[in-house]
């Protein structure tokens, strides 16, 4: 992380892949701009991280994202290493912290629409085992998007393995929210890479 100038802390491996995968799709190589993404292994673990990269540690550029259920353990962290007090949600916004409501897993499929991650479930060849949940007594009168949202946080690895092809059967016309104001906000916040030595003398000075 030598050329890191922004950290992303994500709570999960999920998140990371998801945001990976739409930058991919969008043209963006967040790497050579100098962004990191950090799953953090849980939202409570933000203040030991923020510690590491923040004002307290290296003093790189943080963003972020969590679901709506833990944007109080961002703002704590975030007010803790001193980034702010009584932090609002669009004061996390304009640091560049994103909350998902309820998580991530539901902004996709609200995005998508349940026919679509039906078909994402199949080409993954467990639409049968999607079947299975939904005749189960607890999710039998429950909604579709319900069932799918039980179903992809149910089974070892299984909203990794989702997030990179439901991120991919988005229209980018309908990037839920907090990925798509994240993704701005990173284009925005970028700083520019120094110049090639051998070409300082055709190249503007940047600051």
């Amino acid at each position: 992380m030598s050329d890191t100038q922004t950290v992303v802390l994500v709570e999960g491996a999920s998140d990371k892949s998801a945001i990976e995968a739409l930058a991919e799709r969008r043209g963006r190589n967040l790497a050579a701009e100098g962004i990191s993404l950090v799953a953090m292994g849980g939202a409570t673990n933000i203040g030991t991280y923020i510690g590491r990269f923040g004002p307290p540690g290296r003093n790189l550029r943080l963003a972020g994202l969590c679901d709506v259920g833990e944007e109080g353990a961002f703002r704590r962290g975030l007010e803790r290493a001193g980034l702010g007090s009584n932090l609002s949600r669009s004061d996390l916004e304009a640091l560049g912290f994103f909350a998902c409501v309820a998580d991530l897993e539901d902004e996709l499929i609200r995005a998508l629409g349940t026919a679509t991650v039906e078909r994402v479930v199949d080409a993954e060849g467990e639409l049968s085992s999607f079947r299975t949940l939904q005749k189960q007594p607890a999710w039998r009168g429950g909604t579709t998007h319900d069932q799918l949202r039980r179903f992809m946080g149910s089974g070892s690895g299984r909203k990794i393995r989702y997030s990179g092809p439901l991120v991919a059967a988005l229209d980018l016309d309908r990037v839920p929210r907090p990925l798509d104001m994240l993704l701005t906000h990173l284009l925005g916040s970028r700083r520019a890479r120094p110049a090639d030595p051998a070409d300082s003398g055709n190249r503007p000075h940047r600051r």
